[in-house]
């Protein structure tokens, strides 16, 4: 699945973390050919099975030392639970050094709290991915504290446009991207339920229902890729005055629609502010 005439890099790749994001960036960056299978190695707590799983299905390396795996990865990949984040960190002092590149995936903790953790000033890059990094179409939002050169964040892109579409932002913003898009699959699952949940009540065949829903979704979301127009303008466009589509939309507004989606975007923003202060 490697392809050494588009390396990106001849150094070693180390996972602190076995699950779904990580599974996603192995598949991208094999089919893409970034980084010879060998050259990546896999860890976690305890699962061995699941290590197992990933070795036999891409071929990278695992271990179940962690302390090895930081010690001689050139980029650590930082893909632990935000809540055993401090704990596993703080036992990798003096295990890491200046020179290598640490790249998190861990909602709501800072550069700037991974570096204290850690107990050494290096490089590192912040990350929020999204679930949909699965099919390879992630929104990841990334952030680099002041110790990352420029060719270490061009290599972070490169390595995170295997699963997506990446936006460089500011720190204090990626809590907002993980109200917005982090958390935003599940919005989109949430609303895609009602309306399939809706077709069938309303007599429709419950898989009929899906497909009508999911290629509704597809439709709306290409238009306003392929149009780049103001999704307001789009709506109004398709609602004629005493049509259908003004009755369903009129219901949602009764139900204050958009202040409610408002509303839990901005929560979930909060919640990862929150997160953040916890683990100090």
């Amino acid at each position: 699945m490697s392809n050494q005439a588009t390396a990106i890099t001849n150094g070693r790749i180390g996972f602190l973390g076995a699950g779904s994001i990580v599974e996603a960036m192995l598949s991208g960056i094999l089919k893409k050919g970034l980084i010879q299978a060998e050259r990546m190695t896999v860890t976690n707590r305890n699962n061995l099975e699941r290590l197992e799983e990933l070795a036999a299905a891409y071929g990278v390396s695992t271990s179940t030392d962690k302390f090895a795996v930081a010690r001689t990865s050139d980029i650590l990949i930082l893909a632990i639970k935000p809540k055993d984040a401090g704990e596993a960190l703080m036992e990798l002092r003096g295990k890491v050094s200046p020179h290598q590149l640490i790249i998190s995936v861990v909602a709501g903790v800072s550069t700037s709290l991974i570096g204290e953790w850690l107990g050494v000033d290096c490089p590192i890059i912040r990350t929020m991915p999204n679930t949909s990094s699965a099919v390879g179409l992630s929104a990841t939002g990334m952030s680099a504290n002041a110790f990352v050169q420029p060719e270490q964040l061009t290599l972070a892109t490169r390595l995170f446009e295997a699963i997506g579409t990446v936006y460089e932002v500011a720190e204090e913003e990626l809590d907002i991207i993980t109200g917005l898009s982090g958390s935003g699959p599940a919005y989109i699952y949430y609303l895609v339920e009602a309306m399939m949940g809706a077709g069938a009540t309303a007599g429709l065949d419950r898989e009929m229902a899906r497909q009508l829903t999911l290629q509704t979704v597809i439709g709306a979301a290409t238009m306003l890729l392929e149009t780049k127009a103001d999704p307001a303008l789009l709506r109004k466009q398709v609602t004629s005055p005493g049509g259908t589509t003004q009755a369903g939309l009129a219901v949602l507004e009764s139900y204050q629609f958009q202040d409610a989606v408002t509303a839990a975007i901005l929560r979930a923003t909060e919640r990862s502010r929150e997160m953040g202060a916890e683990y100090r």
